[in-house]
C-alpha cells in the first residue's frame, strides 16, 4: 500500500472512499512483492498494480465489491493448468491479496491516513494489518513510528487486547529498522484473542544511501544508475575542481571533503552502499579502514587485480583484520566484460543488487535456481515470530 502512498494520500485529503488491494504473500515466480498494491475509488479510478496485469481485472472486481459491502476479503490467486489465460498467474506463481475498503467512518481510515501522510512527507513509518485470523479482526491496522510510538484507532487495542498492540508494535519496529515489508505470525497464546494471527507489516523508510567516493567519469554513470534504482546518492571527493554539481547534476549531494573525514561524520545504516572509485592509496586506505568496520550493506572498491592485492596488503598493515577484509568487494562489480563507464556502472549495480537480494549472478538460462531470492528472517516463537521478505525503499 505504501508504494502508492502519494496518490492514496491525495485521495484521503479529497475525502474519497476507496478500496485497496495489497499483496500479503507470494510464492514461486509471482511478479510483484509483498506490499505491492492496487486501489480503486468509487468512480472506478485505478492506481497501482498487484500482478503486472495477470489478475488485475479480478482484483478490480473485488475492490468494487468491497466498496459496496464494506467487508475486507483475503483472496488467493495461482496458475491455472487448464487455461493459462484464465484468472490466475501465468508466470506459475501464487499471490494472496487482502482487499480492504477504506471508507469515511471506518475505524482503520485514520490509521491508514496517518501512515500515508508520513510516507508522503518522507518520514519512516510501518503499518501492520491483520490478514489472517478471526473475521472481525481482518483488516485492522496499527501504525508504528520509529520512536516506538503507535496508534490503532480501536477501543481496547486493534486486536481487541492492548498487550497485542505492544507486541505487534515491537515486532513491526524491527521491520521498520530494517526497512522491510513482510508477514508477522503470532501464535494463539501471543494474540490474546483465542486464535493465531498473521499480519502484513509494510515499512516505508527514506531511500537507502549510495555514497560514491571519487569524482570520476565512472562515478557520473554510477550516480545515474543509483538514482534509477532508488538510492539517495552522494558523491564525495577531496578535489574541488572535479567535485562539482555541474559534473554530477543527478546526485542528491556533492561533497568536497576528504573521503574518510566525510564518512566519519555522515550517517549510514544497514542499507547503505559505499562505492570507492578513487583507486588512490592516499584516499582508499583511510577510507576503507573505516568503511569495513561500519554496519553497512556493501563496500566495493575499484581497481585492477594488482591494485587490489597491493591495497589489501596496505589495509592489513593499517590494522584491518582478515574478517573485515573479507567484506570488501574488490575489484568492484560483476564480470560483464564492461569497458565503458556506463557498462561499469551496470556491473557495479548488478553486484549490489545480487548481494542485496541473495542472487548468484549467473545467467538464468539453463539454471535451476529461483528467479527471486528475497531473504527471509526470523522464526516462530512462543508468543510471536516474524518472517519478512523483500527490501522496501
Amino acid at each position: 500500500m505504501l508504494d502508492i502512498a502519494e496518490e492514496l494520500h491525495r485521495w484521503v485529503e479529497q475525502g474519497r472512499d476507496f478500496a485497496v488491494a495489497t499483496v500479503v504473500a507470494v510464492g514461486g515466480s509471482a511478479p510483484r512483492p509483498a506490499g505491492a498494491a492496487l486501489a480503486v475509488d468509487t468512480d472506478g479510478t485505478v492506481i497501482g498494480s498487484v500482478s503486472g496485469g495477470c489478475v488485475e481485472g479480478a482484483v478490480y472486481d473485488l475492490c468494487t465489491q468491497a466498496l459496496q459491502d464494506g467487508e475486507p476479503v483475503l483472496e488467493r490467486f495461482g496458475y491455472s493448468d487448464e487455461d493459462a489465460f484464465a484468472v490466475g498467474l501465468t508466470c506459475g506463481g501464487t499471490v494472496e491479496i487482502l482487499v480492504m475498503p477504506v471508507r469515511s467512518g471506518d475505524r482503520a481510515r485514520p490509521v491508514l491516513a496517518s501512515a500515508l501522510s508520513a510516507a508522503e512527507r518522507g518520514e519512516a513509518a510501518a503499518v501492520a494489518r491483520i490478514v489472517s485470523g478471526p473475521a472481525e479482526l481482518l483488516g485492522r491496522a496499527l501504525l508504528v513510528r520509529p520512536d516506538g510510538g503507535y496508534e490503532d484507532g480501536y477501543e481496547g487495542g486493534f486486536g481487541a487486547h492492548p498487550e497485542l498492540d505492544r507486541t505487534v508494535a515491537a515486532e513491526a519496529g524491527a521491520f521498520l529498522d530494517a526497512g522491510r515489508t513482510g508477514t508477522l505470525h503470532i501464535t494463539e497464546q501471543g494474540s490474546r484473542c483465542g486464535a493465531p494471527l498473521t499480519l502484513l507489516v509494510e515499512s516505508w523508510a527514506p531511500p537507502p544511501r549510495m555514497i560514491v567516493f571519487g569524482a570520476i567519469d565512472f562515478a557520473s554513470a554510477l550516480v545515474r544508475i543509483g538514482k534509477f534504482l532508488g538510492y539517495h546518492v552522494t558523491v564525495c571527493d577531496a578535489r574541488p575542481v572535479f567535485t562539482t554539481a555541474a559534473r554530477f547534476p543527478e546526485a542528491d549531494e556533492v561533497v568536497v571533503e576528504w573521503p574518510h573525514t566525510y564518512l566519519e561524520r555522515t550517517s549510514v545504516d544497514a542499507r547503505t552502499v559505499l562505492c570507492v572509485l578513487t583507486h588512490d592509496a592516499k584516499f582508499d586506505i583511510p577510507l576503507l579502514r573505516l568503511a569495513l568496520r561500519l554496519p553497512v550493506a556493501y563496500v566495493g572498491a575499484m581497481g585492477s587485480r594488482r591494485t587490489h592485492l597491493d591495497r589489501n596488503e596496505r589495509l592489513r598493515e593499517a590494522g584491518v583484520t582478515e574478517r573485515e577484509l573479507a567484506r570488501l568487494r574488490s575489484p568492484i562489480g560483476l564480470d560483464l566484460g564492461a569497458r565503458t563507464p556506463e557498462e561499469t556502472a551496470l556491473s557495479i549495480a548488478s553486484e549490489i543488487t545480487a548481494h542485496r537480494r541473495g542472487g548468484s549472478g549467473v545467467p538464468l538460462t539453463g539454471a535451476h535456481t529461483p528467479i527471486h531470492h528475497d531473504v527471509t528472517f526470523g522464526q516462530q516463537r512462543g508468543t510471536s515470530g516474524s518472517l519478512a521478505d523483500g527490501w522496501s525503499m
